[in-house]
């Protein structure tokens, strides 16, 4: 499930607001100058990973932290499919020993958010909120993407409570409850129906009359027999009680009357699409219309020789912590065997 601890997030600002609290070092960071083997843009699952990898390589990886160091799982509270693990876990917690383990091997993690890149030639160059300039022979582009929600603070309140943008990962808990999906295309539809192999019932609500799922999905959504599609509604809030509190249903809103009306659900799943955060490559990189990565199949290499690409921000249909970190692991020993050749060309071209 997912919950609205941002522990990664105000760990980068604790540090900034101690960084920034003594101008000296300020100064001195703004001049800084920091060279690697490798550049590891964020510091989720397949960051941390690429790192742990790249490290027992001796390619001395950076890491840069980013906004929200450990990724999504920072606002996950029970994990529960992460191999490795017979109990369930916490998302933070899991991201932590990631950090340990990342550092103990020898990263290093700059808490610092790159705010410009030069990929037109190596080494390739960037430059961070600090000052801080990093030059890498190497760079894994590890940003993640996020989940689009509909922006109500009750959504917020009940992340972790029974609000959650990942069936996949959650839809286990809701066994033999109600729940509700928002949404009408294919991510939405396909949550609704993975959904039934859990709940009792599944009622889709959609804020239009006709869905843009693919018509054979749509075929299997209006045949199951435990999913029921509410049209023309939009959530106007979600509800819940107890201490903790925890979701017992939503209001709705009827977009051409305007009546509104409640359901009672024990979950609500938010599919309205992601953000892959790739908007600082934009233009210096190979992205599909919705702005992942493009990565040669099978591989995690990108349109620019040297510079790879791992987690969400290269995956529009998985999106799981486990995938995340394979394909961290990947750029890692492609950009370990990248660099072994190129460094095997300038030694004989001396």
């Amino acid at each position: 499930m997912t919950s609205g601890c941002e522990c990664g997030a105000e760990s980068w600002k604790t540090r900034r607001r101690t960084l920034n609290s003594a101008s000296e070092v300020q100064q001195m960071a703004d001049q800084a100058t920091i060279e690697t083997k490798l550049l590891i843009i964020g510091a989720g699952p397949a960051g941390y990973t690429a790192g742990i990898y790249a490290a027992r390589a001796n390619l001395a990886p950076v890491i840069v932290a980013g906004l929200q160091p450990g990724g999504q799982l920072t606002i996950t509270t029970d994990v529960e499919n992460y191999p490795g693990f017979a109990d369930v876990i916490q998302g933070p917690w899991l991201m932590e020993q990631m950090r340990a383990q990342a550092e103990h091997v020898g990263t290093r993690i700059e808490y610092d958010i790159i705010t410009e890149i030069d990929l037109a030639a190596r080494p390739f160059t960037a430059r961070g909120d600090s000052g801080t300039l990093y030059r890498a022979e190497a760079v894994v582009i590890a940003t993640g993407a996020q989940a689009r929600w509909l922006g109500l603070p009750s959504e917020q309140q009940y992340q972790g409570a029974g609000v959650s943008a990942c069936a996949t990962c959650d839809g286990f808990f809701y066994r033999g409850r109600e729940v509700a999906v928002v949404g009408g295309g294919n991510t939405a539809v396909e949550e609704a129906l993975y959904l039934t192999n859990h709940a009792t019932k599944v009622t889709l609500i959609h804020r239009r009359d006709s869905l843009r799922a693919e018509k054979i999905l749509q075929d299997r959504l209006f045949a199951h027999p435990k999913i029921e599609v509410i049209w023309d509604h939009t959530v106007e809030e979600i509800t819940g009680e107890g201490s903790p509190a925890v979701v017992t249903g939503a209001r709705l809103r009827n977009v051409k009357t305007g009546v509104e009306r409640s359901i009672a659900v024990d979950g609500v799943f938010i599919a309205i699409g992601h953000d892959p955060a790739t908007s600082l490559f934009r233009g210096k990189i190979e992205m599909d219309d919705e702005g992942y990565i493009r990565t040669i199949p099978g591989t995690a290499q990108t349109s620019v020789p040297g510079v790879f690409a791992a987690g969400d921000v290269q995956d529009r249909t998985y999106r799981q912590a486990v995938t995340a970190a394979g394909t961290g692991c990947m750029a890692a020993l492609e950009a370990e065997k990248f660099l072994a050749h190129h460094a095997q060309i300038e030694q004989q071209a001396a």
